[in-house]
């Protein structure tokens, strides 16, 4: 590698080219998706369950093989030196698979050895990591004592113990509690500014919009969209809110029955065209006597967004 060539990867965190994946049983699962993660980036990986997520960390992990194309860490590429790659990386999976009978500073502390870090500076780092992630008061514990958000912090901890300069997220949030929620979120935050690369993989719009600046969106193995996450909300057409009334209602007012439908004189569904604010339409309904006490959406917005991204390739 020239010195031009090595510059260059070093701004690249992650790059995949034409990668694919074809099982035993016939079923393609990556159709020779590209797409590069800059250093320094907070990327979201997006797509339903099965589009194939999960597929592509794994190859980027070598815990799957892949059928053709090229993955490189850091310039460096995984078929060629991947004990140099691999240190490059921390990865939290969808899955528990730690020791349940071992403490999380038994944890932590020993995936640092892993990677060749002596036993202090590794005691030392378990200690900092179960404190940022507000576990240090169960180092301790046995780890299967932990309750389920505790648990993925844990996960969090250990990846990070030998200090990656990518790391990779897939479903961090699955299963934890709304403030468990927001702590992880603060915290990724943080690592982020501090200058670790990110990939987050969910099918959660709401975790990517917090934190990603990037988004690609993987749908049926294949990617249908790369862009920055301001351009892909930006093609919400509209979207649909439950309202909780603070005052019941016998009908829907005139100038609203096209985008409103009572669902019960307590409840109705609005839709919200993406050119007017939410406050704005709270505004009108309230000055025609219908007031809010609450509101949420009614359906996922990725998904939303992967019926009109399909529609558009497919047409």
């Amino acid at each position: 590698m020239n010195k031009k060539t090595a510059n260059c990867a070093e701004g690249i965190a992650l790059s995949i080219q034409n990668l694919s994946k074809v099982y035993d049983n016939g079923i393609t699962a990556l159709h020779g998706i590209s797409f590069e993660v800059p250093k320094g980036q907070f990327f979201a990986l997006l797509g339903r369950n099965g589009a194939g997520k999960s597929t592509t960390i794994g190859i980027v992990c070598s815990l799957v093989s892949k059928t053709s194309g090229s993955v490189k860490v850091f310039g460096v590429d995984i078929d060629q030196d991947f004990s140099i790659a691999k240190s490059y990386l921390g990865v939290v999976p969808q899955e528990l698979n730690f020791n349940q009978f071992n403490t999380p500073l038994q944890i932590v502390s020993n995936q640092a050895g892993f990677y060749g870090i002596p036993r202090k500076l590794a005691l030392e780092r378990a200690s900092t990591y179960l404190d940022n992630l507000g576990l240090w008061e169960m180092r301790n514990k046995l780890s299967r004592d932990l309750s389920g958000g505790m648990k993925r912090r844990l996960m969090v901890a250990r990846a990070l113990a030998h200090e990656p300069k990518l790391l990779i997220l897939d479903e961090p949030t699955a299963g934890v509690d709304i403030e468990t929620r927001y702590s992880m979120w603060n915290y990724f935050k943080e690592l982020n500014d501090s200058g670790v690369t990110i990939i987050l993989t969910t099918h959660y719009l709401e975790d990517a919009e917090r934190l990603c600046r990037q988004v690609g969106i993987i749908e049926q193995g294949e990617l249908v969209w790369n862009s920055d996450m301001n351009s892909l909300t930006g093609r919400l057409q509209q979207e649909t809110y439950y309202l909780d009334l603070a005052n019941e209602i016998n009908s829907v007012p005139e100038q609203f029955k096209d985008v409103m439908r009572l669902t019960d004189n307590r409840t109705v569904e609005i839709d919200v065209h993406r050119d007017e604010s939410i406050e704005f339409v709270l505004s009108n309904l309230a000055n025609s006597g219908v007031r809010a006490a609450s509101i949420r959406n009614k359906s996922n917005r990725l998904e939303n967004l992967f019926l009109e991204l399909v529609r558009s390739k497919r047409g």
